[in-house]
């Protein structure tokens, strides 16, 4: 063969190589932005039935969102940038998100980073948004005069944010974790200052109603 043959040759060989090693990767990204989406819708809706307090739903509904992380991972073992790529990371938080609001509405212990089975990043930064989640919760609560309840959600809610405040970290590391405890911050204020209220006029309400004289 002549050179010019040669190197022919070659460059069949590297198209047929290359267009291998990128088809490989593009069904990769396909899959891992299919499984996103149904990972985020999952946890959405598990979060939404731990709202109404239907657990078993919101259970469910998380495991069909494990499923979906498990098919996801699969896909992307081979191809670490993917795996890292923003929105699988948002995908990992959402299903961290859903799995630590079902355990602290319910008052279970606190899913580990390998209980939940996501990296440490997507996890905190899950937690942080699973706190600002009990803020709804909170004033169900409220609203229905379980000031106790509404206590502990806030304890909760603080406990976190004082964690979370001690993780200071560039955005590159942390998954942009600072934004999202600054908002918790926001957020934990807001409802303090709720609760305080709801306590206070119940304070009031009490004093007014024992001086009432009695029938």
């Amino acid at each position: 063969m002549s050179e010019r043959e040669d190197l022919a040759a070659d460059i069949a060989r590297l198209g047929d190589a290359a267009r291998a090693v990128l088809d490989e990767r593009h069904e990769a990204r396909e899959v891992a932005l299919r499984v996103s989406r149904k990972i985020i819708q999952a946890c959405a809706a598990s979060i939404r039935a731990v709202h109404r307090e239907e657990y078993d739903d919101a259970v469910s509904l998380a495991d069909e969102a494990k499923a979906y992380l498990a098919e996801g991972e699969a896909a992307v073992a081979a191809h670490p940038d993917l795996r890292y790529a923003g929105y699988y990371s948002d995908a990992a938080k959402e299903y961290a998100e859903a799995r630590i609001t079902l355990a602290l509405v319910r008052g279970d212990r606190l899913p580990m980073p390998e209980d939940v089975g996501v990296e440490v990043a997507p996890y905190l930064n899950g937690l942080a948004e699973a706190a600002s989640e009990l803020r709804r919760r909170l004033l169900d609560q409220l609203r229905a005069g379980h000031l106790e309840h509404s206590e502990a959600l806030l304890g909760a809610m603080d406990e976190v944010y004082t964690l979370l405040v001690t993780i200071d970290y560039p955005d590159a590391v942390s998954g942009g974790l600072r934004r999202r405890t600054d908002a918790l911050r926001a957020v934990l204020e807001r409802t303090r200052s709720d609760v305080t209220t709801t306590i206070l006029q119940a304070r009031l309400q009490d004093a007014i109603e024992s001086r009432l004289p009695r029938e």
